[in-house]
């Protein structure tokens, strides 16, 4: 797959580098021949906000062939793209190239008319200035990123890293994805669907050690009850102290993080074992194949079997 990123004038390292970081670890790993090139609205260089200098940026015809182009951010002051990257983004999409608009990178994918009476999201600074630009654009400020198969866009700054992350996912699988994770030393950001399915990313306070002890032991247990009372007990917390305690660390409850692991843990099975619908929903405590399946086609809008018949290594 070939990926084209957009730099401008003044972009911000992190942003550009974001992914570039994700997708050239896919090629590093040898998971997919996946190559990333960048590209302005002239061949050159471009200099970031910190005063660095980016050599070897190609012209607008580096992005001609890609499979996905990605802006990864956009100007502070949210102006109106030049015709050269708006023919750009029109162009790919009637190539039937997928398009990503990241942090600020939303703005111009809506200049564009890509956004057009879609769901999207972007960062919460942006939200007035594209609103008053584009109102038949519906803006959703509770998710990360919003991915319509064509078209995606993510939330602010470090958002990006998730959608890099789900975009691994939806082409190469989870495992892959959780390769990049790990090399990268990210959490994997979950995902799910053909075209939305959010989850925030699970985040322990370091401090919380008893949260994080139980979190350790119920990843291990995912077989068991797992009830509330069996995490508060572990915790050697009361039932409403536990929970508290837990939401303040996790930002969910016990049993949205209880379920999202054990479907998590389905996924990884389904990928990479040859184990039956029936043992991987034991093994992942759903009690029943059939309540497997009900959850999963209801979290991630496809069986387990198809799922497999994409995802698996076997």
């Amino acid at each position: 797959m070939r990926i084209a990123i957009y730099a401008f004038e003044g972009v911000t390292l992190f942003h550009l580098a974001v992914p570039q970081m994700v997708f050239d670890e896919v090629r590093r790993r040898g998971l997919a021949d996946w190559n990333t090139v960048v590209f302005s609205d002239r061949a050159g260089a471009v200099r970031t906000v910190e005063a660095l200098r980016i050599d070897g940026v190609v012209g607008p015809d580096g992005a001609a062939d890609a499979d996905l182009v990605v802006v990864p951010s956009w100007y502070e002051d949210g102006r109106v793209p030049g015709s050269e990257l708006r023919r750009v983004l029109v162009s790919a999409r009637d190539k039937r190239a997928a398009i990503a608009g990241l942090c600020l990178g939303a703005l111009p994918l809506a200049d564009a008319g890509l956004l057009a009476e879609r769901t999207a999201v972007t960062h919460w600074r942006a939200f007035d200035a594209l609103t008053t630009r584009h109102p038949d654009v519906h803006l959703d400020e509770s998710v990360l990123y919003i991915d319509h198969g064509d078209v995606l866009t993510s939330a602010g700054t470090a958002s990006g890293l998730d959608a890099c992350l789900h975009i691994v996912r939806a082409r190469l699988g989870a495992d892959a994805a959780n390769q990049v994770a790990r090399s990268l030393v990210i959490a994997p950001h979950r995902e799910g669907g053909q075209a939305q399915y959010i989850e925030r990313p699970i985040a322990v306070e370091p401090s919380d050690h008893a949260i994080a002890a139980v979190l350790d032991w119920a990843q291990a247990n995912l077989r068991e009850p797992l009830t509330i009372d069996d995490l508060a007990a572990r915790a050697r917390q009361s039932r409403r102290t536990f929970i508290r305690a837990f939401r303040a660390s996790t930002g969910t409850t016990p049993a949205a993080w209880i379920r999202s692991r054990r479907l998590d843990e389905a996924r990884r099975l389904l990928e990479t074992t040859d184990s039956s619908i029936d043992r991987i929903a034991a093994d992942c405590g759903f009690g029943s194949a059939v309540t497997l399946r009900q959850r999963f086609e209801a979290e991630y809008g496809t069986p387990p079997s198809q799922y497999r018949r994409r995802f698996s290594v076997f």
